[in-house]
Parts: C-alpha cells; structure tokens; sequence
C-alpha cells in the first residue's frame, strides 16, 4: 500500500503542523484498511498481527503521543514478523501457503525451501522492527524517516530480488 509506504515521508514533513494524534489516527486506518483487503487463506495470518499493531498504537498514544505517531512501520514488521513466525510453529509456512496458490503439489524440498524463506523474512522484519523503534526511541526525525521511508523498502526490494534468483538457481532456471 502505497499510503503506508508514504507514512513516514508525510510525518517527517507535517510533524510541525499536524499534531501526532492526526498521524496514529491515519495509521489506525491504515491498518484497518489492510484488514479490511486481508482475505483468504493468507489473510488470516495477517488479522491478529494488525489487531495487536493497532492496540499498541492507541495505548501508546496517551503515553507519548509522538513515539505513538513514530511506531507504525514499527508495529507493522513485528505484525507481520509475527504472522511468519506463527506459521514456522504450525506449519505450513506462510511463505509455502503463497507458494502453493501457484504449485499446489509442492515437492518436499520446495517446503524445506519455503521454510528457509519464512525463517529469513521473520528475521529481517524482527530486526527492521528493532532498528525502526531504536529510531524512533532516539528522537532524530530524520534518521527515522530516512530508515522507515526509503532504506527498509530498499533492503526489502533487495531481499525479494535475492531470493527470486537463489529460487531459480535452487530450481535450476537460470542460464
């Protein structure tokens, strides 16, 4: 979602004239939004992750209106960490439940492979979550636009591309 791409840009460039109560109200939509387009199979991995993610937000509000305002990009990777990691206790992995909506037989190592892949998601996002708070914790504007806004989704493109050519090598696709 693009908006939620947008979040950090926007607070970073209004957060001297809209209060922050404005900010955490536009990442409760957003959040309400991506529950509200989380359908299907996939999707309800997605639904407890948001739900606490807004909880959080709200309860943090009251307590520091700002960090609330900052913790969206934070609450979102541990949100979406979590719905990994859940799926790495009660197979099968997220990663192979997408997987299969293209290659519903699946052979065995395919699953190994998809496990790999949800393992180094949840990882990633654990540690995009610690940088993003740490950030946020810090108070500097704009490192935490800098890392929420542009080099998280930088090391993301980079991350989905890695694994689309390690999976064709794995598969044996490229020439």
């Amino acid at each position: 979602m693009a908006a939620g791409m947008l979040y950090p840009a926007i607070v970073y460039a209004a957060r001297d004239t809209v209060p922050p109560a404005a900010f955490v109200a536009a990442a409760l939509g957003l959040i309400g939004l991506r529950l509200l387009i989380s359908g299907g199979e996939a999707g309800r991995a997605w639904r407890p992750p948001l739900l606490a993610g807004a909880a959080a937000l709200t309860a943090l509000l009251p307590l520091d209106p700002w960090l609330a305002a900052r913790a969206y990009p934070v609450v979102l990777s541990l949100g979406f960490a979590a719905a990994f990691a859940v799926t790495l206790r009660d197979p099968p992995s997220l990663v192979e439940r997408l997987a299969r909506l293209r290659e519903p037989d699946l052979p065995p190592e395919g699953q190994a492979y998809c496990r790999a892949v949800t393992w180094v998601w949840t990882v990633w996002l654990t540690l995009n979550a610690a940088v993003a708070a740490g950030l946020a914790l810090a108070g500097s504007d704009e490192a935490w636009a800098l890392w929420t806004g542009l080099l998280t989704y930088g090391a993301m493109g980079a991350l989905f591309a890695g694994e689309w050519v390690v999976r064709r090598r794995v598969r044996g696709t490229v020439r």
